[in-house]
């Protein structure tokens, strides 16, 4: 029973200090890293392609069969160019932020899984070396059972003293 507690405490205990490495990563952004990921998000979206699509083609037909002789960007739209330029020119180095930031929130999340990958093994270590010793201390029993039946039946004692377990507390 008392067993049983303190592992229901370490669990608990031990669930309340886990945190998602996306809350701990998250928790630091700054204003301009969350802008660039906002972006990053939009502009590789199927509805920022789809509306960016439907905005050019709304501009070409504007400027060519609605205002035809009085375009404010004429055909081969030089206006529309200078502003897809400048969008580019801004969009792009927001993108490659916010990939930066992702590449460092992989590193971050690397880092956390070997920690957990090192203490998993410590502890896989541990249960190795306290089943070894739970092997030796039943081999001594079922030795010392079978000298104590023995000597119930009359046969000689082998004094296997010598070989008892060496004395080492189990971790629960």
């Amino acid at each position: 029973m008392n067993t049983a507690i303190r592992f229901v405490a370490y669990q608990l205990r031990r669930a309340s200090r886990m945190r998602d490495p996306n809350e701990m990563f998250n928790d630091g952004m700054t204003f301009g890293e969350r802008l660039a990921d906002r972006v990053a998000v939009i502009g590789g979206s199927w509805s920022f392609i789809i509306g960016f699509t439907v905005f050019l083609v709304g501009w070409a037909v504007l400027n060519t069969v609605v205002l035809a002789a009085n375009a404010f960007d004429p055909f081969p739209f030089i206006f529309l160019n200078l502003v897809l330029s400048m969008v580019a020119a801004l969009q792009a180095p927001v993108i490659m932020m916010s990939q930066n930031r992702q590449a460092a929130k992989d590193r971050f999340e690397a880092r956390l899984d070997y920690e957990t990958n090192l203490r998993a093994e410590a502890q896989i270590t541990l249960l190795g070396e306290e089943l070894a010793l739970l092997r030796e201390e039943i081999r001594f029993l079922v030795r010392a059972e079978t000298r104590r039946s023995g000597a119930e039946l009359g046969f000689a004692d082998e004094g296997d003293a010598a070989e008892a377990p060496r004395a080492r507390p189990i971790h629960a």
